[in-house]
C-alpha cells in the first residue's frame, strides 16, 4: 500500500511478529539407538556406515564435524577425537568403546576404497571424502533397514548423546563442553527430560515432597 501511494504511513510498524514456539529437539531412546546400531554385515561400506554411526552418537559430533574429520583426527590409545567445531574451534571429545570398536574395522576396510593420499577418514566408494548428503542418505538407509519408526537424520544422534547423558549425569556444563556450545543457553534446549522422570526426582529430594515411612 505504501508501494503504490495509497496510504502515507505504515499503521502496523509497531507490531510485531508473534514469536514462533521453539520445537524441542527430538531422541531416540537407549533401546531403538541400539538396534538402530546393531548392523549386520561385514562389507566395507558396512563397516563404513557403522563406524559414522556408532561415532555420531558416542559423541555428540555435527555432520560436518564428522565428514571433515581426517585419519590422524582419530586417537585410539588416549580413545579422543579431535574436532574442529563452528568458527573453527578445536575441542577433544572422548570416543565409547563401541566406536573405537567400529573404526578399527573401518580402518581395516578403508584400504580397499582410499587412494594413498586421500587423507579423509570417511570416504565415498569413489574414494573420495564422503559428502554430508551421502551421510545423511545412509543414515536414513539404515533406520529403514533396522526397523526405526522415527525420521532419524545425523543431527538426531546429536540430540540422543546430549540427552542420554543429562538424563544420566544432570551436568549441563559438562555437555556444553562436550558439544562445543558457546553459552550454555544453546545446550538447555536438550534439557526435555520426561516429566515421569522429572517427578521421580522431585518426590526423592525436595523435603516437602518425600513420603515419611
Amino acid at each position: 500500500m505504501l508501494r503504490e501511494k495509497h496510504v502515507k504511513t505504515n499503521p502496523v510498524v509497531s507490531v510485531s511478529a508473534p514469536k514462533a514456539p521453539k520445537r524441542l529437539p527430538g531422541n531416540l531412546d537407549a533401546d531403538r539407538m541400539a538396534r538402530l546400531l546393531d548392523i549386520p554385515g561385514d562389507t566395507a561400506i558396512i563397516n563404513r556406515d557403522r563406524a559414522i554411526l556408532e561415532l555420531l552418537y558416542s559423541s555428540g559430533l555435527r555432520l560436518a564435524e564428522l565428514t571433515d574429520l581426517d585419519c590422524g583426527d582419530i586417537d585410539s590409545h588416549d580413545a579422543t577425537v579431535h574436532v574442529t567445531g563452528k568458527g573453527n574451534k578445536d575441542r577433544i571429545v572422548p570416543v565409547g568403546r563401541h566406536a573405537l570398536a567400529a573404526l578399527a574395522r573401518w580402518q581395516i576396510s578403508r584400504g580397499d576404497l582410499a587412494p594413498a593420499d586421500e587423507t579423509a577418514l570417511f570416504i565415498s566408494n569413489r574414494g573420495t571424502r564422503i559428502s554430508r548428503r551421502s551421510v545423511q542418505s545412509r543414515v536414513t538407509h539404515w533406520a529403514k533397514r533396522q526397523g526405526i519408526d522415527t525420521n532419524v537424520s545425523p543431527h538426531l544422534f546429536r540430540h540422543s548423546f546430549a540427552t542420554h547423558l543429562l538424563e544420566s549425569s544432570h551436568d549441563l556444563r559438562g555437555v556444553q563442553e562436550l558439544l562445543g556450545h558457546a553459552n550454555i543457553s544453546t545446550t538447555q534446549i536438550y534439557t526435555h527430560l520426561d516429566f515421569q522422570h522429572l517427578a521421580q526426582i522431585y518426590d526423592q529430594t525436595h523435603p516437602r515432597a518425600r513420603k515419611k515411612d
